[in-house]
């Protein structure tokens, strides 16, 4: 791979890809171009090739892409050809959404574990989870080889949280909580506020609206 540093929107991009790519091979597609690529997930045939450069050289001129190599070498560069296991902090009714959320698995993820510090919490069941308390996050994190922890606390609790997972070892974050977190600077931290991407959407519905007028 390239030393050169990839743009996040590449590899967002070629998240999309490896998944369109995925649904080529389920279908019996054994080859497709980068203009077939491009008109399956939305972008132009230049970016495809563009994003896919980073990483080498892929493909045949004039024949284009085998589907299942392809597919391969996108989920080797995800790191999605090996199993990752999470943690998930927040039991209320986000955390139990993830927790049942059949994506993950689909895409190499199982959450190992779910943790909440409500005593009326503890012990219940999310499908085959037991929600544990948060002392056992470390047995857990060791047992199950844990990197990635997810948070869906209240605003409030998110930070302390967070600053407990590193302790525990945890090297990446995906933070549902909508405030930002102070970790070091080794931590991979990614926030999902969802609210900020409604804002977004009522924005441009505004601003269409507006210039129409």
């Amino acid at each position: 791979m390239k030393t050169l540093r990839v743009p996040e929107a590449t590899v967002t991009r070629l998240s999309i890809y490896s998944r369109y790519l995925e649904r080529l091979d389920r279908n019996g597609v054994s080859s497709v171009s980068s203009g077939e690529i491009a008109d399956g997930v939305g972008v132009s045939p230049a970016q495809v090739r563009k994003d896919l450069a980073y990483f080498g050289e892929f493909g045949t001129r004039g024949v284009g892409y085998n589907v299942k190599d392809l597919m391969r070498y996108t989920l080797k560069i995800l790191g999605l050809d090996r199993h990752w296991n999470l943690i998930l902090v927040g039991a209320g009714n986000l955390g139990y959404a993830l927790c049942t959320y059949k994506g993950f698995n689909d895409r190499g993820f199982s959450i190992a574990g779910v943790f909440d510090n409500d005593l009326t919490k503890i012990g219940k069941r999310i499908n085959d989870l037991e929600v544990l308390p948060m002392e056992a996050m470390m047995d857990v994190i060791k047992e199950h080889n844990v990197r990635i922890g997810i948070i869906a606390t209240p605003t409030r609790a998110a930070q302390e949280v967070a600053d407990l997972m590193i302790k525990c070892g945890l090297q990446a974050v995906l933070n549902f909580a909508p405030m930002p977190l102070t970790l070091p600077d080794y931590v991979e931290v990614r926030n999902v506020d969802l609210s900020v991407k409604l804002e977004i959407l009522t924005f441009n519905l505004g601003f269409k609206a507006a210039q129409n007028v």
